[in-house]
């Protein structure tokens, strides 16, 4: 913020009223604990990849660039996505604890793979894979 970078300052600051917003909710105001904190960073990371989608689809090139480079730098805050080959891993592990076997069990696969990756990969990443993965289980 010092640096005076209007980007910079624009999203965290965009970023730090949404974990204003987020304390105070509820009956009580409360502090945030680490993992609520990487949540709303998440939230507002997946929000302006959707709003930069939204303006790119409709032609606003310079609006999505700046939606962009604001979820870079957020992003650049979250711990480290896993990579595709961890992610197939921790997904064969998940599916082997959960026993699943076909397609009726992916709430079960996705509840057990949820634990083992624990916010270090997307949802719609993890969901693709553990139907892959279910589809290659059927005979």
């Amino acid at each position: 913020m010092k640096n005076r970078d209007e980007l910079a300052t624009a999203a965290l600051r965009l970023t730090l009223a949404a974990l204003q917003v987020e304390r105070v909710a509820g009956a009580t105001a409360r502090e945030l604990t680490d993992d609520e904190v990487l949540g709303v960073l998440r939230r507002e990371t997946r929000k302006r990849r959707e709003a930069a989608e939204a303006f790119a689809g409709a032609g606003r090139e310079e609006s999505a660039a700046r939606e962009r480079a604001e979820g870079d730098l957020l992003e650049s805050y979250l711990p480290a996505q896993l990579s595709d080959d961890q992610l197939t891993e921790r997904v064969r592990d998940g599916i082997a604890t959960s026993g699943a076997t076909n397609m009726r069990d992916m709430g079960r696969a996705m509840k057990a793979v949820q634990s083992l990756v624990a916010g270090q990969a997307e949802g719609a990443r993890v969901a693709a894979e553990v139907k892959h993965q279910l589809a290659a289980l059927r005979p």
